[in-house]
């Protein structure tokens, strides 16, 4: 989810003033805000939909669901298409969409935001303003969207015929009713928030800086000439892969909380609890922040973001 938004962590690149009526500053400037908000929740969407089975995974072994707390990850994901069919393992995957897309947009235009103002504002650049900027901007997309991930998780959750929701807005309507209304929807909220914080700002931190120090000094090897902007340097995809999914390993190890492995080891211990949360993390971060980042990359040339 950081991944998305990531990208943007790189130091902006120059770019070369452009003829009076031929796409010039001024049309770029155009609807900027939106194309940036579309890039973000596109690249949020693609990345989330890769990982999607995992996801489904993740949330069935955290939660030790009767039906598969006796299985590891990949024995779960063969035992859930034989119960629930293949589509099985994108349920609760609708309702990610919904989240991912704002999500991803609100992270990317907030930390555009923030970036501005710590540098401006505040006097603080290099590394340290795309860490506080990322973190700032991970904690904004958290709140905003936190009501469509719990609805999210109790989608994923539910078994073939032993359904609690029938969908969306029925886990909405049912949520307000019994959970105390709107307050029900941030059940959680504050250790969400704690984990996010380092996760977002790590990631803007590991992409921004292998980005720029890549193309800072192997421009050759490791870019190439935007295609919206030939004067812009972009990672080339493969490298944007790589790099992606370092930066999504080393903000997963950062961020793992150190109460949440307490408890964890205390309930179910090393095998079934601490290992089976931490291993699956990574399986699913990795190729979920390379392809955030290669996809929002890849729609910032599209929308002519550079």
């Amino acid at each position: 989810m950081a991944a998305a938004a990531a990208l943007a962590a790189a130091d902006p690149q120059p770019t070369v003033p452009q003829a009076a009526g031929a796409g010039g500053p001024t049309a770029r400037r155009d609807f900027y805000w939106l194309r940036s908000f579309l890039a973000g929740g596109i690249a949020g969407c693609c990345a989330k939909t890769t990982v999607a089975p995992l996801d489904r995974v993740k949330v069935l072994l955290q939660a030790h669901n009767h039906h598969y707390k006796h299985l590891g990850v990949f024995s779960t994901l063969r035992a859930v298409p034989q119960k629930e069919g293949y589509l099985g393992l994108y349920k609760g995957n609708g309702a990610m969409m919904i989240r991912i897309f704002p999500y991803g947009a609100i992270q990317f235009m907030a930390f555009e935001h923030y970036k501005t103002f710590i540098t401006t504002k505040l006097g603080v650049s290099g590394h340290v303003h795309r860490l506080m900027a990322g973190s700032m901007a991970g904690m904004t997309a958290v709140i905003c969207t936190y009501p469509l991930d719990m609805v999210r998780v109790r989608l994923a959750f539910q078994v073939k015929g032993e359904h609690t929701y029938t969908g969306i807005i029925h886990a909405f309507k049912t949520i307000y009713a019994k959970e105390g209304g709107f307050l029900g929807f941030y059940r959680g909220l504050m250790p969400t928030i704690l984990g996010m914080a380092p996760y977002a700002g790590v990631s803007f931190f590991t992409f921004g800086t292998l980005k720029s120090v890549g193309l800072s000094y192997a421009p050759t090897l490791l870019g190439r000439p935007s295609s919206d902007n030939p004067n812009v340097l972009v990672l080339k995809t493969h490298i944007n892969l790589l790099c992606g999914g370092i930066a999504g390993a080393i903000a997963q190890t950062i961020s793992t909380m150190r109460e949440t492995m307490k408890y964890v080891y205390g309930q179910h211990g090393i095998r079934k609890g601490l290992y089976r949360g931490l291993s699956l993390n990574y399986i699913r971060c990795i190729p979920s922040q390379a392809v955030a980042f290669t996809t929002y990359e890849l729609m910032k040339q599209f929308f002519h973001l550079n």
